[in-house]
């Protein structure tokens, strides 16, 4: 399939013109992503995962490296990061350090990326259902969704223990359980390979945007089938 590209429109005007248009839009439940695709989270992942490393004296991970290793989840994050993997004698605790410093410093250069809590208070307007589904730790993801999001998300989950993470697609077709949620009518947002194989798994529509963690190439080459390069063109597919 030919990956399609929107055409980029004033995110103001879009918006404004759909409110009295409700009823024309494609999908009522928004679901995303969180890391990459509504939070610029990269340099507090860098600085968390360097900060175990560092406290174990484990080389340092350049910022690029850190962006090739997410979109599974913290322990595949810091299996990426340490000698041996899962493998390292000391993995548990180099996870531990990096949670424990992570939690307390996730929102330190964290920002959303331009024009996220527009679309998102738009949505809210128009009565859109929207939630947030992530691999990160729960406990993580639900403070950035409190944090960022309060009043724009009705739920966020992260990773939790005896659900399987993403791309199995469980906790998506839970909060869409708790939403009510139709599949012809949700569609989940993400930024990587993992939330295109989530969205199929779950049996929902997928837009992929180009802002995040993995480049327009590599989203094509997974498969993506509908692209957003911005905030504005994302809203211009809803």
């Amino acid at each position: 399939m030919i990956a399609q590209t929107f055409p980029l429109v004033k995110l103001d005007i879009d918006i404004r013109e759909k409110m009295s248009y409700s009823h024309l839009m494609k999908y009522d439940t928004v679901i995303f992503d969180l890391d990459g695709t509504l939070l610029d989270t990269l340099d507090d992942l860098t600085d968390g995962v360097n900060h175990a490393l560092a406290d174990f004296g484990f080389p340092l991970a350049t910022r690029d490296e850190i962006r090739t290793r997410l979109g599974y989840g913290s322990g595949h994050l810091i299996a990426e990061s340490v000698p041996g993997g899962r493998s390292c004698p000391v993995y548990q605790e180099v996870f531990d350090d990096y949670l424990e410093f992570y939690r307390a410093h996730s929102s330190d250069k964290t920002r959303p990326y331009p024009g996220t809590l527009e679309l998102l208070e738009r949505l809210r307007e128009l009565g859109v259902r929207c939630a947030i589904v992530s691999n990160k730790p729960d406990s993580a993801a639900s403070e950035l969704g409190r944090r960022w999001f309060s009043g724009l998300v009705e739920t966020t989950v992260g990773e939790r223990q005896g659900i399987r993470r993403k791309p199995a697609p469980d906790s998506l077709l839970e909060v869409m359980r708790q939403l009510g949620a139709e599949k012809n009518r949700t569609v989940y947002i993400g930024d990587s390979e993992v939330d295109i194989e989530t969205a199929a798994a779950a049996g929902v529509d997928c837009i992929s945007c180009t802002w995040g963690f993995r480049t327009r190439e590599q989203l094509v080459a997974s498969g993506a089938s509908m692209l957003a390069d911005d905030m504005q063109g994302l809203a211009s597919m809803l």
